[in-house]
């Protein structure tokens, strides 16, 4: 047992395999191979709608074409990729924040040279692209990115319109910008400390009651300072998308993302009724349960996340996590614990905690041709464990796929997330084989309540997103009526045993997917209950198991949901494929009602 994890014994990443710092020429030079792409791509202008009669032509041109498109890309994402990095570890430095808001805005006006070339695709009839595409065999392989294109077909404005968006969108992340500063700058009180955001997260896990209430009350003092602030974030750009999705002629604000999902609202309208239709079976049964362990009529709302044991909870150092992963990974196949030892081994994951870095964890792919990037905030929880699989569970297919191409690599969420839940479950898995008689209850609980933070809570936000943007129809919404509707939606979701108590109203403010990538969250659940599925496929036969899964996660972007889980005897379209996950995070919580009685 580990009493606590040294800060130096974490890794920091290093950048200068993409740039040595602001001042590198290789930007520049980034830059310039971006805009020499973008001017041979715009000699193919009016070519390809001239060449629509003969399919060979239009063959050779798509084929080109998508090439220039795709080295634009990649000149443009790895300049951007190192400054939204480095940016992500100093948010309190004006330099960097400069730097990210300059990069995006120089690679926006670059990138909009290259925006008549969907257009032009999307001018073509089907008849004409499929032509094309049984004419030319290298232009076929393109087929999937052109799927994804095509998908927005009935949504695009004039050509003018669309490079207005495009020239225009720096100025509207600017928005995103304020909000991650502002977070980036919050500080909590509690006691005589004061933390960071990510620290005072982590500290509602704390095993002393007393300390999580302090420091409850403390973030809620914070993020009722910013709320104001973030809710005009909000608002505006819920505004700003109102705007776009009316000339866009979109039925609701989340079609544009079900669109990029490649999945239908039917589908996720499934899903929120599989989940809703479980809250009084799973979460409100699970939330009464751990109160009456606790011996407690009804929770805090900073006693959601709490241990059971009140001692000083199991840290794993960041050795002990690394080697949990790595074995977890090889349990599955070999080449994924190789993939993820190549991360730790080299300076791509950055885990230390520090002041004025952002909260949160990712991965980021950058592009094909480059390795991905891990970032996290590790301080050596459980949960900290599972995060750090999860990411490497998202670095290992990233690795998987780029040999497709940043474009076709380009997975949708509705897969995205299948390794990184897939990776948290492997390694959970191992935690509880290795656990005492007294460890696996908190275990146990532990498990149960990463479900329902994934599934129900995912499937709350996306709710709340679905009101607020609802509601924002009507005019702009102060940070207390946003925090009303905050206060409803988890209400239902959690149930009578958990006090919403004074200033959870504003605990809404740090959630950045709201801001960041507007109904992103249903994915998680999409995801988490996906894997419950392939899970079981995996228990029915281990060995055929794991080629599907690598070739499932090698094909990034190639499939869509539906035909990559058709292989697995899979059908995410159905209402039982939903009912089913939902059922198997309810037999967890029957096995934590047996054991506490």
């Amino acid at each position: 047992m580990t009493a606590h994890v040294p800060p130096e014994s974490l890794p920091v990443w290093r950048l200068d395999d993409l740039y040595a710092g602001r001042e590198d020429p290789r930007l520049d030079a980034d830059f310039d191979a971006a805009v020499a792409a973008n001017s041979a791509l715009f000699d193919l202008k009016g070519r390809l709608v001239a060449a629509r009669a003969d399919a060979a032509e239009l063959g050779d041109l798509l084929d080109r074409g998508i090439r220039l498109y795709e080295d634009a890309t990649n000149a443009l994402r790895r300049v951007g990729s190192y400054a939204g990095l480095a940016a992500s570890t100093a948010r309190s430095d004006p330099d960097w924040a400069r730097f990210e808001a300059n990069v995006r805005a120089r690679s926006a006006a670059i990138g909009a040279e290259s925006l008549f070339f969907t257009l032009e695709i999307n001018e073509l009839e089907d008849a004409e692209l499929e032509a094309a595409l049984a004419a030319v065999p290298a232009a076929a392989r393109w087929r999937p990115w052109l799927r994804r294109v095509r998908a927005f077909r009935p949504h695009e404005l004039a050509p003018d319109l669309e490079r207005m968006l495009v020239d225009r969108s720096p100025a509207v992340a600017n928005w995103t910008r304020l909000h991650d500063e502002t977070l980036a700058r919050l500080k909590v009180r509690a006691g005589g400390a004061r933390l960071t955001l990510p620290e005072a997260l982590n500290a509602l896990s704390d095993p002393n009651p007393a300390r999580r209430r302090q420091v409850a009350g403390g973030l809620a003092s914070a993020l009722g300072e910013a709320a104001p602030t973030l809710a005009l974030v909000l608002n505006t750009l819920a505004f700003e998308k109102q705007v776009e999705d009316r000339w866009r002629r979109y039925p609701d604000p989340a079609a544009p993302r079900h669109l990029a999902n490649e999945v239908d609202r039917e589908a996720v309208h499934a899903l929120e009724t599989a989940v809703s239709a479980g809250y009084e079976r799973v979460s409100h049964r699970y939330y009464r349960l751990k109160a009456k362990v606790m011996g407690r009529t009804a929770l805090d709302h900073w006693d959601r996340n709490a241990p059971l044991e009140t001692g000083a909870p199991r840290l794993w150092s960041w050795a002990e996590a690394r080697e949990i992963v790595e074995a977890s990974f090889r349990d599955l196949a070999p080449r994924f614990a190789d993939s993820a030892r190549d991360l730790f081994e080299q300076p791509w994951i950055d885990a230390r905690p520090r002041p004025g870095k952002q909260s949160g964890a990712y991965s980021h792919s950058v592009i094909a041709p480059h390795h991905p990037y891990v970032f996290m905030n590790y301080m050596g929880e459980r949960r900290d464990v599972l995060t750090l699989a999860h990411e490497l569970g998202h670095a290992v297919h990233q690795r998987l796929c780029a040999p497709l191409g940043t474009l076709l690599a380009a997975t949708p969420l509705t897969l995205a997330e299948t390794a990184s839940i897939f990776g948290e479950s492997l390694v959970f898995e191992r935690l509880l084989a290795e656990a005492g008689p007294k460890e696996k209850l908190g275990l146990l609980a532990g498990q149960i309540e990463d479900g329902l933070n994934t599934v129900v809570r995912q499937m709350a936000f996306h709710r709340f997103e679905t009101r607020f943007h609802a509601t924002r129809r009507d005019g702009e919404l102060s940070a207390e009526a946003i925090g009303g509707l905050w206060l409803e939606v988890m209400g239902e979701s959690l149930g009578p045993a958990v006090r919403l108590n004074a200033g959870y109203e504003h605990y809404w403010a740090y959630i950045s997917h709201f801001v960041h990538a507007p109904f992103y969250v249903y994915a998680y659940a999409f995801g988490d209950l996906l894997v419950r599925a392939l899970v079981e496929k995996r228990r029915e036969d281990p060995k055929g198991f794991a080629p599907l899964y690598e070739d499932l996660l090698a094909s990034g972007g190639v499939r869509t949901c539906v035909e990559a889980l058709a292989r697995f005897g899979l059908d995410p379209r159905e209402t039982a494929f939903w009912a089913s996950g939902v059922r198997q995070l309810e037999r967890r919580v029957d096995a934590f009602e047996a054991l506490v009685g």
